[in-house]
Parts: structure tokens; sequence; C-alpha cells
């Protein structure tokens, strides 16, 4: 059931209950080779000391579909549409190309048609170049989060079938060798590990949301020893890992107090999902509570002014700008069990998923997509869906 907050939350939605990838070269149509010209010089060169065979995949799903969507994703061609970037730069390098290689499976992997994908900070981040020391080679189908079907299995996958409905970030390390096929296209292979069954109740666009945002939230939680009975303040909660924080703070890891910071138009909101005191930045400065807390949980860059309201021995989650001790950064780390761990909470409506009002944007707004993230101003998270 979606639910719309009223009032001043009425621009946000909820929703209640409704490892290092292949070098390999992506295949091109004719219709993105000028921009591409000298990085497949490059990918030729590293397709030379790597030899392999072109990316082909043939899949046909024999299990039964398990919804509409596994029935239109039954078997899978050679080629997909996607979209890629071969330089790194601003949203002007995202192409659309209609002739991509289908990425071929490791024994690990499941072949996944892809019916929903999110898009995160760190995709922007990577397509400019940010990481460009520790990233896979170029060109890139970007895209972290996925939401889709299982249409085909490695040797080696012990539990998902074809036909299985899943959702995960498919990334083991962010910034670390993240794959040359991302799931801004029609297909993307994953790791069965990194992957869960998506909740019975919630639909691929708010599955695909979740995987990202809903990890780092969880392991920045688990990193500061946070339980039951402690108080968290949340820094840019109205964002994706930021209503997340909340709602696992209180409902899964049992706070004693959430108090957490946003503009004026989304305090109704914040309190929906669980906070105890929402702070209007606009109008008064978080220092000047009256009451510190075990945890700060700074998504927006303020731990020079977050470590002013910590208790003795606690500590700050720093997600972004300078860390100041006793603050710490993470990146986070995907983990299919952890999806599962959180299943129950998302299927009893106590966790719920957040798409921006402005999405889901259709599969031929990618660029928009970025541009919009790429403003800050986006609540939850920025969806693309359908995809073809």
């Amino acid at each position: 059931m979606e639910a719309i907050l009223t009032s001043a939350a009425r621009q946000l939605t909820t929703f209640h209950s409704s490892s290092s990838s292949s070098s390999l070269p992506l295949k091109f149509s004719s219709s993105i080779a000028p921009a591409l010209r000298h990085t497949r010089k490059k990918a030729v060169a590293a397709g030379r000391r790597n030899p392999a065979a072109p990316l082909r995949v043939r899949a046909s799903s024999q299990a039964a579909p398990a919804s509409a969507e596994a029935a239109k994703a039954a078997g899978a061609p050679g080629e997909m549409k996607a979209w890629v970037y071969g330089e790194y730069g601003g949203v002007d390098v995202l192409k659309f190309d209609p002739k991509v290689s289908v990425p071929e499976l490791k024994e690990d992997q499941v072949l996944i048609k892809v019916v929903a994908a999110a898009l995160n900070p760190v995709d922007a981040k990577r397509r400019q170049g940010k990481f460009k020391a520790t990233d896979s080679p170029l060109p890139t189908v970007p895209g972290y989060d996925v939401a889709g079907v299982v249409v085909k299995v490695g040797s080696q996958v012990k539990e998902l079938k074809e036909g299985n409905e899943v959702y995960g970030n498919i990334n083991e390390k962010a910034l670390e060798g993240p794959k040359q096929f991302g799931s801004f296209a029609e297909y993307t292979a994953v790791e069965e590990k990194l992957l869960a069954l998506k909740p019975k109740n919630i639909d691929f666009a708010q599955a695909a949301g979740l995987p990202l945002a809903i990890e780092t939230a969880y392991e920045g939680l688990e990193r500061t020893g946070f339980s039951a009975g402690k108080s968290i303040l949340v820094l840019g909660s109205a964002g994706g890992v930021g209503s997340l924080v909340i709602q696992l703070a209180k409902h899964v890891f049992g706070a004693s107090r959430v108090a957490a910071t946003s503009s004026t138009g989304k305090l109704e909101f914040l309190k929906s999902l669980g906070a105890d005191l929402a702070i209007d930045y606009t109008k008064e400065n978080f220092e000047d509570l009256p009451e510190n807390f075990d945890v700060v949980y700074d998504a927006v860059g303020q731990c020079d002014r977050a470590v002013k309201v910590i208790k003795e021995g606690g500590i700050v989650v720093a997600l972004t700008g300078a860390v100041v001790p006793p603050g710490f950064r993470f990146v986070v780390t995907s983990n299919g069990e952890v999806l599962k761990k959180l299943n129950p909470y998302i299927e009893s409506g106590k966790v719920k998923p957040i798409v921006d009002p402005k999405g889901p944007f259709p599969f031929s707004q990618v660029a928009e997509a970025f541009s919009y993230v790429e403003t800050n101003r986006a609540s939850g998270k920025v969806v693309i869906h359908p995809i073809p």
C-alpha cells in the first residue's frame, strides 16, 4: 500500500506492505563510436593482455515464471540496451547504446533481467572519475542497485533459481573494481552472495531503492556498536541513507531516542519514520540542544559540529566531508545476508522503502536522473523503472 504523507511531508512518498567484475571489453554500437574511440583502443590493448571470448550469453528460463515480470524475463538475447560512458566527466558522457553484449556468467553468479535500478551518489562520483585509480576499465555500464528476475544461474550457485525475484547491490566493494556491467541495462550478472529474494510486499521499483542505502545504514550502526537503549542523532535524515538510519535505529536496533535534522517541510515525515525529535536545521542549530547522544550518523558532512554533541565515549559516523575524531568513515560492503536479515522488517512494514516523488524515471531519462541526484535535493532514492 502506498502511503502519501500529508501536510508538510507531502513532498515525500513512503511505501508500506505493497567481487570484482570482469575487465572484458563491452561491444558498443556505432552510434556512440566517435565518443568512445580512444577508450576502445585502451580496452583492446587490455584484451590483448588478457585475451577472452566476446561477451555473449544465451539463456532460457526453465522455471515457472514467478510473476508477469518473470514471464517477460524468460530467456536472454546476446545483446541488450544499456547506458554507457567511455570517458569520465559530466552527465553528457552518458550515452544510450542498443547493442551492448550481455555479460557472461561466472560460476558463482546469476544473470538478472533488470526490472528496476536506482542511483546513488557513488554513481555520480564514479562517472566523474573520483576513484578512477581503483575503478574497472572503461567503458562502463553504471549502476549499483538492482531489482529483477533471475534468468540463468552459474554452476556453483546454491540457492537461487531461474524465475526468482531478487534485489541487491551488485558491487561487493563500492570503490574497488566495481563491475564494468552495472544495473542500468537490460541484464546484469551478479554473485549470488550479494543478492536476496525481493520482499513480497514491495514492487521492483521500491526494492531497487533499498540495497546500497540500507546496507550503508546498517553497517554504520553495526560499526558503532549501536544497541537497544542508546540514543542517536541523524544528520541529513531525509535522504536515502538517513531515512533508513532512522528506521533501523528505532525499529531494528531498539534506540531509546532518535533525533533527526531536515528542512521545515520534512519534519512530519521524519516523525512518521520513527524520529522522536525532528529538528529544523533552517531555524535551529543541533549543537544548542540540551542533550547529547551516544551516536551521531552524519550523512551531510558536518562531523566537526557533530563531535560536539556526543556523550563521553560516543562516536560519529561520517559518510562525507572531513572526519574529526572520534568520527570515522567506512566504505560499505555489499552483503546479501544483511538484506535477508532485514527482509522481515520490510515485509512487516516496520522499515519502508522511500522513492523520491520525482520518480521513478523511465529508462530513457537516466541522464536526467543523474542530473537530479547531483543537485543533492533528492528525498529517499532516485529510481529507474521500468527497464525494457
